[in-house]
């Protein structure tokens, strides 16, 4: 039967180590061998093995002094010691039992004791082994800015440490039994995200996308996000749970791809074509006709007004969060003049918003400022797209029996590959095979839309139309009542 302890087996004698080589390896152990005390320092350091049979009278250093230097080393402090040794005085074995020996055995000796006394010492460690690592578990546990839990088959939580009972609201009481499942305790504080990914929890299948818990942006507190993983445990169908806060990454996901290649172009090169016109007229005005001269102011003019447009593209989606204010609503029935006058404004002549009678009562979780900015990204984002640039929108909204509204934009425009539409809420991305940069915007307008409604706690899904060319932008956001928050 393997045995899976390490034993090191010191001793000058050859013969020495055969006969304990013979007798162990009987036993499963895996063995190690050293000659002299030097070498045996040098593979314990190595090895750390679970215990070490060891020669007392060896030239150079003997086993009296390697054990005092064991004792004296952190990392060998606690590896048994069984000296076997031909003294058989008192004085002898109350030396080394002061040096750290923990056992003696006396050539010549009897195999079954000293068997018993192997199996005995390396049984007794190793359960000090495991006490040691769950104690320095627990610690880390129990003190780790990460939330985990151990669930059973059942969705039953078995255990939760500090952190956890604090993302989910739980009592802080060890002791206090946890009486709702994991996905009830997480669904009265937050929502999942996305939830295609928790359909097979806690199980998760293949390369599936990462699991989040968000809780959406209250009057007193940003949106919140963890990230949940799940490994399985030792014991049968069970999974430990760990809740990372991730709130700060998910928020810098706006900054992220690409926007140094980004600047360098988006911004540079109107800047460049600015720089360019202008050095043309201050070094040459006095040669240029007035035609020339207002040909290349305008071209000046209008590289500044690019520039001016990525600039407040940028700012815009930075501050964006910041329009969606729990104490604010928007009633939908403003919402086909808004769009109405928005698809004017942007030179767009067939914009139609059809929606239910009930709708006339109904108010969402966002100002009307978010919503008239959301508006116009997805109604721009139509016209760039668009192969004649004068798309047909169609825009839809009903309620739902979950207290949500459904709001759905669909175009005429262009139908969008499957890398496209993994792609399009990813900030600075603009659908591009190869990065020209000649793209209009700066790929902020969809991201900008998914932003404010995570924040106010919807979602937000883009999916090609079945019936011909085009996409559809469908959000789902929360309905609330006008006595339960203002109307701007």
């Amino acid at each position: 039967m393997k045995n899976s302890s390490t034993i090191l087996i010191v001793d000058d004698a050859p013969e020495g180590r055969v006969l304990l080589e013979r007798l162990l390896t009987a036993e499963g152990y895996d063995l190690a061998f050293a000659g002299d005390g030097i070498e045996a320092l040098a593979k314990a350091a190595a090895l750390t093995p679970d215990l070490i049979l060891m020669d007392v009278m060896m030239p150079h250093m003997n086993g009296f002094e390697v054990c005092q230097r064991m004792r004296a080393d952190p990392l060998l402090a606690q590896v048994p010691v069984i000296l076997i040794t031909a003294l058989d005085d008192r004085a002898s074995r109350l030396h080394g039992l002061e040096l750290g020996a923990d056992d003696f055995v006396t050539k010549p000796f009897d195999q079954t004791e000293l068997l018993t006394r192997v199996r005995s010492i390396t049984q007794i460690n190793r359960y000090r082994q495991l006490l040691l690592e769950r104690a320095k578990f627990e610690w880390v546990v129990e003190n780790t800015d990460d939330g985990y839990l151990i669930v059973n088959a059942g969705d039953d939580v078995l255990y939760a440490n500090p952190q956890a009972r604090l993302y989910l609201g739980l009592p802080a009481d060890q002791n206090e039994l946890i009486a709702l499942p994991f996905l009830e305790l997480a669904a009265k504080k937050y929502q999942r995200r996305p939830e295609a990914a928790w359909q097979t929890w806690p199980a998760q299948l293949g390369q599936a996308a990462p699991r989040y818990l968000m809780q959406p942006e209250t009057a007193s507190a940003h949106a919140f996000w963890l990230q949940v993983d799940v490994f399985p445990a030792e014991a049968e169908r069970s999974w430990v749970v760990r809740l990372r806060d991730v709130t700060r990454e998910v928020a810098s996901q706006r900054d992220m791809r690409g926007f140094h290649e980004m600047v360098r172009h988006k911004l540079r090169t109107p800047l460049l074509g600015m720089q360019g016109s202008l050095e043309i007229l201050t070094r040459h005005a006095a040669k240029l006709t007035a035609d020339e001269v207002a040909e290349i102011s305008g071209r000046a003019l209008r590289a500044a007004q690019r520039l001016q447009g990525q600039i407040d593209d940028i700012v815009q989606y930075l501050t964006a969060p910041g329009l969606v204010r729990p104490e604010t609503s928007f009633d939908l029935a403003l919402l086909p003049t808004l769009a109405v006058e928005i698809g004017a404004d942007l030179g767009l002549q067939n914009v139609r918003v059809s929606g239910q009678q009930e709708l006339d009562e109904a108010h969402i979780a966002l100002s009307r400022q978010a919503v008239e900015l959301m508006v116009r990204e997805i109604l721009e984002n139509a016209q760039k797209f668009h192969p004649d640039h004068a798309p047909s929108v169609e825009i839809s909204a009903v309620c739902l029996l979950s207290n949500e509204a459904r709001l759905r934009f669909a175009d005429n425009g262009m139908t969008l590959s499957p890398e496209q539409l993994a792609q399009v809420w990813t900030p600075y991305y603009q659908g591009e095979k190869d990065f020209t940069g000649e793209a209009p915007g700066m790929g902020l307008g969809l991201p900008l839309v998914i932003s404010l409604v995570s924040e106010a706690g919807g979602t937000a899904n883009l999916y090609n139309r079945d019936d011909g060319p085009g996409v559809v932008v469908e959000l789902t956001v929360p309905l609330v009542w006008p006595e339960e928050s203002g109307s701007d």
